[in-house]
């Protein structure tokens, strides 16, 4: 099956123009130009889901210090700003391959209707952000069943 034809994405090929783009940048700048030029991949991944009655939101920050983590609640929008910070060296290096970015990064995420910004806690662990506020009973998940039309 590997000569199966491949479907062509014009979303797809933007992306990877906006790669070609910001590696040329890295070549003849010598990094990033900022934050500006952050890929899709450098924001914290994040998940969020409802467990035992509470909201759990986790994301990854591999190689950011806790106190450079900052949360903020605006209305029903959560955001979480970090920065990495570069090792300042003396002598210079000659990079084979580097994908560890630096700088600032944010991501933000509407909360569920109902959550308390007063009542989000946050833990840092082994690089892992992880918030966790209680949810009212309605906007925990429920099951809907399924009615099966006889013929």
């Amino acid at each position: 099956m590997a000569n199966q034809p491949q479907v062509w994405s014009p979303l797809k090929e933007l992306d990877r123009f906006r790669r070609d783009f910001d590696d040329l940048f890295d070549r003849f700048l010598g990094g990033r130009a900022g934050p500006l030029f952050a890929r899709a991949g450098d924001y914290p991944p994040l998940e969020s889901f409802i467990d035992n009655g509470e909201l759990v939101i986790r994301a990854d920050l591999p190689g950011v210090d806790p106190k450079d983590v900052e949360i903020t609640v605006a209305g029903d929008t959560l955001t979480i700003r970090a920065t990495r910070e570069q090792q300042r060296e003396e002598k210079t290096r000659n990079y084979i391959h580097r994908e560890v970015s630096y700088g600032s990064i944010e991501r933000s995420l509407q909360l569920p209707e109902g959550v308390n910004p007063d009542e989000i806690k946050a833990s840092y662990r082994n690089g892992v952000l992880e918030l966790t506020a209680p949810v009212p009973r309605e906007v925990s998940a429920r099951k809907v069943p399924i009615e099966i039309e006889r013929k």
